[in-house]
């Protein structure tokens, strides 16, 4: 494993980081994890030099923390740092941030949380944790030895993200969404040098856009990778593709499967930064100038918008649509989307809107989903 500088802290990171959101389920039921496969994972992963591994407050509806916790144990949490969240968009009267902490302490089973991450910051959260001095309380549970260090992860985009870099100078990194489709969505790449310039880590989510950079690739795609005389798949592209950028501190990845961990590990082993050849890196670009003519709806399956109130499951509605568009196969895609129960369909969005609120994507949810409907449910 490659270790690599973490912002101004005295720790080497791994290259690879573990992110716990999409573990393997039953069923593809996100709240019911297949804990001895993803215990698994997680500590062959650690055994094979990761040290950082992510999770969240909403993450299989409150699961992924518990089975962190069960991972972490039999001297595992030694060996790692640990990252959480906090759920700002959920604090209100009736639910402070010292109630959602001492529960995650709880579903983990822990005394302390190394990193603790402001989740999901946009220019909304982040007026509300002006609002109420949300630095002010994690000082607080950092004095108390409750959280090591503060952090933020971020969705909007970057004058929002300037402000919030700005605003703390004792910030211990930052976990943005990058990868080679999204160099100017969100905070991008101009973000990424900015934080990096302030002293801070970098802490990469989204690294092959929630898998669609990694398999079942279009043919104009594949073609492009394939015209490459050295034999690397796309997956390894994209991830190399990050670790070759010095700013970079290390890329999460949220495996689901044995095989996916071994195969990240695997290109973790011989990251370094400007690895990349001026060929690789023009055929990136190519490969860029592709994707973009493919996918229109540029969701990555993190599931925030879910659940929907009135049961559309819209990543997968979302998902059905772009591989329609991206793979001209309206049979395949067709039959999928009228395989689906009603409630799950698109044509069942009743416009209340929740989704577009907790989108951090920013897409016109319920506008999309009259166009899914329109094209599959004919």
């Amino acid at each position: 494993m490659q270790y690599r500088k973490f912002g101004k802290l005295d720790f080497k990171v791994s290259a690879l980081g573990f992110g716990c959101m999409r573990l393997p389920t039953i069923r593809n039921d996100a709240s019911k994890i297949k804990e001895g496969e993803a215990i698994r994972m997680i500590r062959y992963a650690i055994d094979n030099g990761v040290n950082y591994i992510d999770t969240a407050y909403g993450y299989h509806e409150g699961k992924s923390e518990v089975l962190v916790g069960k991972a972490l144990k039999n001297g595992y949490r030694e060996k790692i740092k640990l990252a959480d969240k906090l759920p700002v968009y959920l604090i209100d009267s009736k639910t402070s941030p010292d109630k959602i902490l001492n529960q995650q302490l709880k579903r983990l089973n822990l005394d302390y949380i190394d990193f603790y991450l402001l989740h999901g910051i946009n220019k909304d959260t982040w007026d509300k944790s002006k609002q109420i001095d949300i630095i002010s309380w994690l000082e607080k549970k950092q004095k108390d030895g409750k959280i090591k260090h503060i952090a933020f992860s971020f969705h909007d985009d970057f004058d929002v993200f300037k402000e919030i870099v700005d605003a703390y100078d004792k910030w211990a990194f930052t976990q943005i969404q990058y990868n080679y489709l999204d160099i100017n969505f969100q905070a991008g790449i101009k973000g990424l040098k900015y934080a990096a310039s302030k002293g801070l880590g970098i802490v990469i989510m989204e690294p092959l856009k929630g898998g669609k950079l990694a398999s079942d690739l279009p043919k104009q795609i594949k073609s492009k990778f394939q015209s490459y005389d050295k034999k690397r798949n796309p997956a390894d592209f994209a991830l190399e593709w990050l670790w070759n950028q010095k700013e970079i501190s290390t890329v999460l990845s949220g495996m689901s499967t044995i095989k996916q961990v071994k195969e990240n590990i695997k290109s973790a082993d011989k990251s370094e930064i400007n690895s990349l050849s001026k060929k690789e890196l023009n055929l990136i670009e190519k490969v860029r100038k592709e994707f973009e003519k493919l996918y229109p709806i540029p969701c990555t399956k993190c599931n925030y918008c879910m659940p929907c109130p009135n049961g559309v499951n819209i990543p997968y509605n979302f998902d059905l649509y772009n591989d329609f568009k991206a793979f001209k196969n309206l049979g395949s895609v067709k039959w999928r989307y009228l395989g689906l129960p009603d409630q799950k369909k698109a044509k069942s969005c009743i416009k209340c809107g929740r989704c577009e609120k907790l989108c951090p994507q920013k897409i016109e949810i319920m506008k999309w989903l009259k166009e899914v409907e329109k094209e599959l449910g004919k």
